[in-house]
């Protein structure tokens, strides 16, 4: 119950935003709109213990303005402008239009429709988000800096064959040739696609550097300043702008992902700006209690998720795959993974225990792929 406090407001809103999702477009819509809840929060994972990592060195005046003021930027910026501004980019309509044709839907086959834009456009999301979700997949499998391997048999050679350097933006890159050479039959469309999966690529490795970047920098002012330091005025302000660019990182994986589950704009804002705010709760929680309940697998399930909605996303260039198979599929991966973490728990009681020791929570992120542990509670020292 003391964990559920942190929730509430959350559990309210996820019930009528499912209530809003249902009388938009009945149960396909809600169980979409439910799916999208999951995936960003489990997609965000990441987000929130790092968020906290920061978030406990600063005043309580800053904390709350990046609980309110900040919860606005990203569920209004990143969960519900940038899908239109996608949809927008990707179709040649203004953001207005977007809107009023999102609403009326209509018949994919019939000409000026929202159905029909999303449709023509398809090859060039798919392309786009598939080879970002893709790439993203591949860095976390060969990181070697990995401790834990859920599917072992698969995940410890992978491991090993990671250490060979930019390996995963050479298998990436061979991949998207191949796509644009079976799956796509026109000319036209081929260099679209190549040309949209390029981008993806590069978006993803200019998000992912600025991410780890940023974070050393971070790292290395907080060394500077003494952990024990809590942030006011420009220092807290800095702290603030900073977190609010961090999150927005983090939130291309969620935004990107979405599209292989729905590219409905309505049901994508629904889905991931509830599930923004779960994120931001869970920032206050670890802030509050200083300790992250850990589900060693988690992370990896979520992963194993990005890289099925990558596969399935690619695949639809050519191939139609129903929506709801696959929202299906990343729960199941989700899903898998936190059973099998409670199963591991209850065996190995003292495990989560020597991979808290083992942790370094001083080092700076490697990326956007990787987690990160809150160091806990601090002494509050005025700077």
């Amino acid at each position: 119950m003391k964990t559920l406090k942190f929730f509430r407001i959350d559990l309210v809103v996820l019930a009528l935003a499912l209530v809003i999702a249902f009388l938009y477009g009945s149960w396909t819509a809600l169980y979409l709109t439910a799916v999208l809840v999951v995936v960003e929060i489990v997609f965000s994972f990441d987000n929130a213990a790092v968020n906290a990592k920061y978030l406990v060195r600063m005043s309580p005046f800053w904390q709350k303005m990046f609980l309110t003021v900040g919860i606005l930027i990203a569920v209004f910026g990143m969960r519900l402008i940038f899908p239109f501004v996608i949809v927008c980019v990707s179709g040649g309509i203004g953001p207005g239009e977007a809107i009023q044709l999102a609403l009326a839907k209509g018949d994919p086959s019939t000409p000026g429709t929202y159905g029909y834009i999303i449709n023509e456009a398809h090859p060039t999301i798919a392309a786009f988000g598939g080879m970002f979700l893709f790439l993203l997949f591949l860095d976390f499998l060969f990181d070697e800096e990995r401790d834990v391997t859920w599917l072992s048999w698969i995940e410890k050679p992978l491991l090993r064959v990671g250490r060979l350097n930019q390996l995963s933006v050479v298998i990436a890159g061979i991949s998207l040739i191949l796509i644009a050479e079976f799956l796509v039959h026109e000319i036209e469309e081929r260099a679209t696609v190549l040309f949209s999966g390029l981008l993806g690529l590069l978006v993803y490795l200019l998000v992912n550097g600025l991410a780890s970047v940023m974070e050393e920098q971070e790292s290395k002012k907080t060394a500077a300043l003494g952990a024990n330091v809590v942030l006011t005025g420009k220092a807290a302000l800095s702290m603030f702008l900073f977190l609010e660019v961090l999150d927005a990182t983090f939130s291309f994986d969620g935004v990107i992902g979405a599209f292989a589950i729905t590219p409905d704009p309505i049901i994508i804002a629904l889905g991931l700006g509830v599930g923004a705010l779960f994120v931001r709760s869970m920032t206050i929680y670890l802030v509050r209690t200083g300790s992250l309940v850990k589900y060693r697998y988690l992370e990896h399930g979520a992963h194993w998720a990005i890289g099925a909605l990558a596969v399935m996303l690619l695949l639809s260039i050519s191939v139609h795959l129903p929506e709801a198979v696959i929202g299906s599929v990343s729960i199941l991966f989700i899903v898998s993974a936190l059973v099998s973490s409670v199963i591991a728990r209850k065996r190995d009681p003292e495990g989560e225990e020597r991979l808290e020791l083992d942790e370094d929570l001083d080092a700076p992120a490697p990326g956007i792929y990787t987690s990160h542990s809150n160091t806990g509670p601090i002494d509050r020292v005025s700077s």
